[in-house]
């Protein structure tokens, strides 16, 4: 029985889906003006381990992980570039894909992109400004009203006064109430617009999720996740437009993952402290980086640091090395056997990754002392679920897991080559000298029945 924390109770609960068998999910992508950096990825593997888990569970998974191809930020982005929109946000959309698929992320069911629906965002604003949640201002722009929605602050867990004192919101002579938020924007001379009823313009930000999510999902859905940062005000907004328009429940269950650290400080752009995922590939292989955010709980803090990637590194070698060293039989996936029962009541506990890689590592050790083929072919059954130990473990071990300006594999085996003539010679500081220079390089040698085989450390 899955149970998956709730941030909208601030509890775990039982995972109920509206119709049996089959899950709604949406889940709030990139805005597509640069790279994505390691937030971003920790989003995209994340959600992948969920909807993974869910199909692996029996659902019939319908994912929606949306791009925002407008907004301020691109549309500065493009006129600092000289470039137009659509060939800005083309390229960080083809980049974005390029990293999700190295990370081994599976293409969600449906990826809309904003500028599609804005004729069913325009629906939605008349909607809300014929119900009274919403009014158009005598610049242009149309905010919703915060105090016409009396759930305001409930994902949040805070009142609107609470809200309204701690917040800094912009002042602005044209809201209402300093909490208002824009669903359209007037357009500005040289910015890209469409016509609306309140003359031409483009879509605020958090209406277009309300939007998407509604046309590919339906008005009332399972799972809506994102970043913890969405939590407010983007997420508590889509809320309030979503219930305004359609006077009945959104979302079921809120997921939100938690940040990633640099030396104690969120991640950011802001901050100055982010990587972009293909700066963390220079160093580190992809599978790495997966295992790394997928070795901690969704919901906690990740630190970020090399210590930290390569640990993770040396952990995702032990598991490959025992696959290395008794090569797996194909093994369907029941869930009768021990470390299987194990690995799904880790799993169906709020999708605890911790105790389910425990159990990895468990199974890992028992086939090193049973030499089991069967039990290796489950250790790559179950982590195939979470995405891992897909590869040839010796293509794995050999083929480097630490980026640009490791020593190449024809040159390792070039020294092997030499190593192995010294040893027959009885140069044995010759032999040593090698053997430390490899070590040095992150190659660690393995002499078995007189045969030199290696692997990276």
């Amino acid at each position: 029985m899955l149970k998956l924390y709730n941030t909208l109770s601030r509890q775990k609960e039982v995972f109920t889906p509206i119709e049996a068998n089959k899950v709604r999910m949406y889940v709030c992508g990139m805005t597509v003006y640069d790279f994505c950096h390691l937030g971003h990825a920790r989003v995209m593997v994340v959600f992948d381990m969920v909807a993974r888990w869910l199909r692996a569970s029996g659902y019939d998974v319908n994912y929606v992980r949306n791009i925002t191809d407008i907004d301020d930020k691109i549309i500065r982005r493009a006129a600092e570039n000289g470039e137009s929109i659509g060939a800005l946000t083309q390229r960080f959309i083809t980049a974005m894909d390029e990293d999700s698929a190295a990370l081994g992320v599976e293409r969600p069911n449906h990826e809309p992109r904003a500028t599609a629906y804005v004729p069913g965002m325009i629906h939605m604003i008349e909607t809300l400004i014929g119900n009274g949640h919403a009014y158009a201002a005598k610049n242009g722009d149309v905010y919703y009203a915060v105090h016409a929605f009396e759930g305001y602050g409930k994902l949040s867990g805070k009142s609107l006064e609470d809200l309204r004192a701690g917040e800094r919101v912009e002042v602005d002579p044209h809201k209402r109430d300093p909490m208002d938020f824009v669903l359209w924007k007037a357009a500005k001379p040289g910015e890209p617009s469409w016509d609306s009823p309140w003359g031409p313009g483009r879509p605020g930000w958090h209406i277009e999720c309300s939007v998407m999510s509604e046309h590919l999902l339906g008005e009332h859905f399972d799972i809506h996740g994102g970043g913890a940062d969405l939590q407010f005000p983007h997420h508590e907004n889509e809320i309030a437009q979503s219930e305004g328009a359609h006077g009945h429940g959104f979302v079921n269950y809120w997921m939100h993952n938690g940040f990633i650290r640099v030396d104690d400080e969120k991640m950011s752009k802001s901050l100055g402290n982010f990587f972009t995922i293909r700066e963390v590939l220079q160093k580190y292989d992809a599978e790495v980086v997966r295992f790394f955010i997928l070795r901690a709980h969704y919901r906690s803090p990740l630190n970020y640091s090399d210590a930290h990637l390569d640990d993770a590194r040396a952990a995702l070698t032990r598991l490959y090395t025992a696959l290395k060293n008794v090569p797996p039989v194909d093994v369907p996936l029941e869930w009768h056997d021990e470390y299987a029962v194990r690995f799904k009541a880790a799993m169906d506990d709020d999708f605890n990754t911790v105790e389910a890689m425990a159990v990895l590592f468990d199974l890992a050790n028992e086939v090193h002392k049973t030499q089991s083929a069967e039990l290796s072919g489950l250790l790559r059954a179950l982590a195939g679920v979470l995405g891992l130990l897909h590869r040839d473990p010796v293509a794995f071990l050999q083929g480097g897991q630490g980026g640009a300006g490791q020593l190449a594999a024809e040159d390792i085996e070039a020294l092997i080559e030499q190593r192995r003539a010294a040893r027959a010679a009885k140069n044995w500081a010759e032999s040593d000298r090698i053997r430390d220079q490899l070590a040095a390089e992150g190659v660690i040698l393995e002499d078995s029945a007189g045969v030199t085989t290696w692997r990276r450390g």
